[in-house]
């Protein structure tokens, strides 16, 4: 069966522009194309389009999406397979998401009481979904959806001890970046203290192949590009997203 542009719209909810620029762009090109220039597309396409919005979903920009689909070792039912456990994932933790806040929930309108256990497993989702917005778009758009879950297992199946020491390390960066701003020298001792504790605080979340020298010096430049972000460094101390982002630079410039 072929589809013209409007019923192929109709089928998927896209809008014929959106089709008509998937065209432009080599995305999703027609099987073929009448004299009239109506766009005819085939079952070839469909299923292509069927990828594609998958892709979409997963927040892939459509760049990237082409390159993928067009690469000549694409495997389409290895792409559907991790996508399917990808999907498979988000389920699980939205699940966990709803069932903690549901027992908080309980628990502040007197319903029931949560122990020390549950209040620490319901930080670690909070944390979890945190890093999801701030960070979810731009890890999946880098380094692929299963980035994105590895980050999200680290965090789950940390132990009361490892969310202690993490937490320490988060205090420990910003104290020594408080004494390297006091002594005036992002090169320095205390300002190359900061950048350690920083990059063994992010590794709580972050794989090491994620943190390289370039992805955390862009991290820490958006610390300062973001108006979140600024204020949060702002409260460690006047300054303090500027500075930091000439003490990584120093700090990275050293290691060579």
């Amino acid at each position: 069966m072929t589809y013209t542009v409007s019923q192929l719209s109709r089928l998927t909810g896209l809008t014929p522009r959106t089709l008509r620029y998937y065209d432009a762009i080599g995305l999703l090109r027609p099987e073929r194309v009448r004299e009239n220039d109506y766009r005819l597309y085939g079952g070839a396409e469909v299923d292509r389009l069927q990828q594609i919005l998958l892709y979409r979903e997963m927040g892939l920009p459509l760049e990237e999406i082409r390159r993928m689909l067009d690469a000549p070792d694409y495997d389409r039912a290895g792409a559907l397979r991790a996508h399917l456990g990808s999907l498979l994932s988000q389920r699980q933790h939205v699940d966990q998401l709803i069932d903690t806040v549901s027992r908080t929930l309980q628990a502040l309108e007197g319903g029931t009481t949560m122990d020390d256990r549950e209040k620490f497993e319901a930080m670690k989702q909070r944390a979890v979904q945190e890093n999801e917005a701030v960070y979810g778009q731009e890890i999946r758009q880098k380094y692929g959806p299963q980035a994105l879950e590895e980050t999200s297992r680290r965090v789950g199946g940390m132990t009361e001890e490892e969310w202690s020491r993490m937490r320490g390390e988060e205090s420990g960066y910003q104290e020594a970046l408080r004494r390297a701003m006091a002594a005036g020298d992002p090169a320095g001792e205390d300002a190359r203290e900061a950048c350690r504790l920083h990059r063994a605080w992010l590794l709580h979340y972050w794989t090491a192949e994620m943190l390289n020298a370039q992805s955390h010096v862009n991290l820490v430049d958006m610390y300062g590009a973001d108006p979140r972000f600024r204020a949060y460094y702002e409260a460690v101390a006047p300054g303090c997203a500027d500075f930091f982002a000439q003490a990584i630079r120093a700090y990275y410039s050293e290691r060579g």
